[in-house]
């Protein structure tokens, strides 16, 4: 039997044999005396441009606001996503559970303080059926084999402001009380000649707006544990160009979250995790024309930026708090109870330690 390192090399030789030329990978010779021009780099020297100097704060706000924004302040910037959302239990194979689509639309404000943008937004993330790609009323929950009612997420709106210090942590509407000290804004940037990344994520921990106890359904924990991970791939060239109020770009984005509520796991053990590709556009027209054109007849306000900063800025699990009631539990069965986990000394009621 091939070792796993043959396997993938022969792999990569059936493919070539198919498509063409073999892959850089499986090359038997290669030029190592040519300097590697897409080599990681990462030194001050590599994220100074002639524009925008990538090491100094005013330097990472612009270039973070043309990402997420226009600073023309007049134009929309469009954000997509697209992929898939699996479900994890202990002891058992992961599952692709629902194909994921995702519009976002975004205008740069200008900042109170003189320096620096607020960004209003609206997003929309519809769940999909995995073999059709149409857009879900109801799933049939594989766990459970029970059908239940899907709730996409509408965020309306989901704003921050970008200026030279790090951003807070969302709130989520004060549940995310604990703030860290101001720091200088520093983006995580890796220059590959003419392409630049950027690795960005943020771990949560904080008190859920669905209690188990109102919620028991559709909550198993007292406390959220989101991660998000992003990672962005960049034109260099088009950071560095003084004409461009607005650079695009494409990269992956993963989140891992509880259970989403409408699937209605209560207190099983377990989480989700999305997969998708990202991006952000300058033009519906690069948006996947079938997800436009069910926000446009459905939702169609969310093709339109906000206008103005307006509150409250919560994400999908605080909207759903707000907007959805708890579901019965079905009669003959017991209320589902989460097990009481070790609660943090301050959410018990005392004073944060540090």
């Amino acid at each position: 039997m091939l070792e796993r390192r043959e396997l993938l090399m022969a792999s990569a030789v059936l493919a070539a044999g198919a498509g063409g030329a073999l892959p850089a990978a499986a090359s038997v010779r290669a030029d190592r005396s040519a300097p590697d021009r897409s080599a990681p780099d990462r030194s001050a020297e590599a994220l100074r441009g002639p524009f925008l100097d990538l090491m100094t704060p005013r330097g990472n706000m612009e270039a973070w606001a043309r990402l997420l924004g226009n600073t023309d302040m007049k134009s929309t910037k469009y954000g997509w996503a697209r992929g898939i959302v699996q479900g994890v239990r202990p002891g058992e194979a992961v599952r692709d559970l629902v194909g994921f689509t995702m519009l976002s639309t975004a205008r740069l404000l200008p900042h109170e303080s003189g320096t620096g943008y607020r960004k209003v937004l609206r997003e929309i993330g519809l769940y999909t059926d995995l073999e059709t790609g149409e857009v879900l009323d109801e799933w049939v929950n594989p766990y459970l084999n029970e059908r239940v009612k899907v709730v996409h997420i509408m965020n309306d709106p989901f704003n921050h402001t970008i200026t030279e210090y790090r951003p807070q942590p969302p709130s989520y509407g004060g549940l995310n009380a604990k703030a860290p000290p101001p720091r200088p804004l520093q983006l995580d940037w890796t220059r590959h000649g003419d392409r630049l990344h950027l690795f960005s994520h943020i771990n949560l921990f904080y008190p859920s707006a669905l209690q188990p106890a109102k919620w028991p359904r559709e909550s198993g924990q007292p406390f959220a544990q989101v991660t998000e991970v992003f990672l962005y791939q960049i034109a260099w060239p088009e950071m560095q160009d003084p004409r461009r109020t607005s650079v695009t770009y494409h990269g992956t984005w993963a989140r891992t979250t509880p259970w989403l509520p409408w699937m209605l796991m209560g207190p099983t053990p377990g989480h989700c995790q999305y997969h998708t590709f990202m991006g952000a556009v300058d033009s519906l027209d690069q948006i996947d024309r079938r997800t436009v054109d069910w926000v446009a007849k459905h939702q169609p306000k969310y093709l339109e930026a906000p206008a103005t900063w307006e509150e409250p800025s919560l994400s999908s699990l605080e909207w759903y708090a707000r907007q959805q009631t708890p579901a019965p539990v079905p009669p003959g069965q017991p209320v589902p109870r989460a097990p009481d986990p070790e609660l943090p000394a301050w959410f018990r009621g005392a004073a944060p330690k540090g």
